[in-house]
């Protein structure tokens, strides 16, 4: 899908001979867009896929057993207190391409409906166009359990996509862009309309957590397919980039906001944005990859790092205006890899860490002050690969993958090398260490999300999840991991009792209850996560200043500006002076409290 689909031989190809005499019918429409190399590339990939044949049950159990077997065994001298535990894995109904951490404690996990269930084939309805294009989510909620019990399905609207099929079916909403909006809400932006190696839907949703129920919006003014979505100050949502209508190759330079200036920002819960349009932006984003990292920093600017070096910008969301920034180090293209804007104590971030993306770079490069400094490297370089920012402020990165659909033995092999099961650490001094492996490898359309306890939610990649399906035949097509981070196994938690259940205004003081004050040395806002393809547009980490303990009550003080923390809900987490953190509540800013 990041791509080309491998289209099947059709009536429009052509014989090529390659230099082992190997004869593949080239597509004439794939090596117009993509070159006759490329097309090339793929033919032969097709008629490997064509010789392997169906890929039997036992396999698949054959191969879960030998992953499991092997976490087992390398896990066991990984001592969980310095790095870490997996400590669960069970099945999931969802591929989980996308993944948000609700403000009520559920994850929403969305994608399409199966295609295919050989994972050497292209598994997602990227080419088809009809009521097979179709989208589907699901909610996990821990409270209830790992069981089937615990998901619940959460069907989008159902709409007549302009195919001209009229074969109406669930919004095909898989690779779009999405953030969240001062009420809670996630807003979704784009899909995929079929065809043409992937053409952008003019699609605009909302999803609603607390009536767990989707609303149409009005569309917008250009199809995307791989569009990237941040929330500035104001509370409103830039969406921009991605593949237009028209199919791919055709990057829109388009910027549009939702919702637009002529309707109020939502605030609370009973306002659902249906109907609403967007409006357009006054500066384009002319990226030519899809999927830029965008963070809105303490400045108030939106930082849109592009995949190409010399495509890296400053948007003004006031004056809507573009200004370059300084080109990344390096000239390589990075595809799709993590970046996550960095804590900077209690006035929000001021620099972004890129990391994955270069198979071939392990280095990590910190815009900060608009210039690039090199920082330290992991041990090897990956793509599609998720970094997080942990309550304590330290990282991990989980998943990764040599390539797109590549893991190191080639393209559409689920055979991974084992190092991109390995997770990765970063400590408060900047360096990284290598810890626990993962269960499945997991690479192209992976995920992971911080939950409210701290535990951190490792899923997506669905060859992968097809390729290790304990029951191909049942609903649950994907798998959930937990990782347990080393604060977890660091002694006992701090308490964190109440919080206010009102709006809070910036930089006023408030109070929390809790049952160990005297255990408490550090209270922080990590932001809800909302991500897909290895990007992430929603993390963010601040401490918050704690003004005064008194009994079982302590005084902080709230984030300074919308600017330090864009409107919305945040995990309020207590930390001991081990790092260890309280299970967190959630607090709401609004944007009308800002200055």
């Amino acid at each position: 899908m990041a791509v080309p689909a491998l289209a099947h031989d059709a009536p429009h190809d052509t014989t090529s001979e390659t230099a082992t005499d190997t004869r593949v019918r080239v597509d004439k429409d794939e090596a117009a867009v993509i070159g006759r190399e490329h097309a090339e590339a793929h033919a032969r990939t097709r008629r490997a896929i064509e010789d392997i044949g169906d890929y039997p049950q036992p396999m698949r159990t054959a191969r879960l057993k030998s992953l499991t077997t092997s976490q087992a065994a390398h896990n066991a001298d990984v001592d969980p207190r310095d790095f870490g535990a997996f400590t669960q894995y069970f099945p999931s109904p969802d591929f989980a391409v996308h993944v948000a951490q609700l403000p009520t404690g559920k994850v929403l996990m969305f994608s399409f409906e199966r295609m295919e269930t050989n994972p050497t084939r292209e598994t997602a309805p990227t080419q088809v166009i009809g009521e097979k294009n179709a989208g589907r989510a699901f909610l996990w909620n821990p409270a209830r359990g790992t069981g089937p019990e615990a998901f619940r399905k959460v069907t989008p609207p159902v709409i007549n996509m302009p195919d001209g099929k009229n074969e109406p079916r669930p919004a095909p909403f898989f690779c779009a862009g999405h953030a969240f909006l001062p009420n809670g809400m996630l807003g979704v932006f784009g899909g995929n309309l079929g065809g043409n190696h992937g053409a952008g839907a003019k699609l605009s949703l909302v999803f609603d957590p607390w009536t767990e129920t989707w609303a149409l919006n009005e569309e917008m003014s250009v199809g995307r397919w791989y569009p990237s979505a941040v929330t500035g100050p104001d509370g409103r949502i830039l969406v921009m980039s991605g593949q237009s209508e028209l199919g791919w190759g055709t990057p829109t330079e388009v910027v549009e906001r939702f919702p637009a200036f002529a309707r109020p920002v939502p605030v609370v819960k009973a306002d659902v944005p249906r109907g609403v349009a967007v409006d357009t932006f006054g500066a384009t984003a002319p990226y030519r990859h899809d999927y830029p990292h965008l963070f809105s920093l303490r400045d108030g600017k939106i930082y849109g790092l592009g995949r190409d070096h010399d495509q890296q910008w400053l948007f003004d969301p006031v004056k809507e205006t573009r200004t370059a920034l300084p080109d990344r180090p390096g000239t390589s293209l990075r595809n799709y890899g993590s970046a996550v804007p960095l804590p900077a104590g209690f006035r929000g971030p001021d620099s972004v860490l890129v990391l994955g993306g270069d198979r071939n770079d392990p280095n990590t490069y910190q815009l900060v002050g608009r210039q690039w400094k090199k920082q330290e490297p992991r041990a090897f370089g990956r793509t599609q690969d998720d970094t997080l920012i942990l309550p304590d402020g330290t990282l991990m990165t989980v998943n990764g993958a040599f390539d797109i659909r590549d893991y190191g033995n080639g393209p559409y092999n689920p055979n991974a090398d084992p190092k991109y099961r390995q997770v990765e650490l970063r400590g408060e001094d900047g360096n990284w260490r290598l810890g626990p492996v993962q269960r499945l490898p997991r690479g192209y359309h992976s995920n992971a999300v911080v939950l409210p306890d701290g535990r951190v939610m490792v899923t997506g990649d669905e060859a992968q999840q097809i390729a290790n399906d304990p029951d191909i035949t049942d609903d649950m097509d994907g798998s959930i991991e937990i990782y347990e981070p080393a604060y977890l196994h660091g002694g006992e938690r701090p308490d964190l009792a109440a919080v206010p259940q009102r709006a809070l205004a910036y930089d006023e003081r408030f109070t929390v209850l809790t049952g160990t004050p005297e255990d408490v040395d550090r209270a922080v806002l990590l932001a809800p996560t909302t991500a897909t393809h290895a990007v992430n547009f929603s993390q963010r980490h601040l401490d918050v200043r704690v003004k005064g303990r008194s009994g079982t009550s302590l005084e902080l003080q709230a984030p300074p500006s919308a600017k330090a923390a864009p409107p919305g809900y945040y995990m309020l987490f207590l930390l001991n002076e081990d790092g260890v953190p309280s299970v967190a509540k959630w607090v709401h800013f609004t944007p009308q409290q800002s200055s």
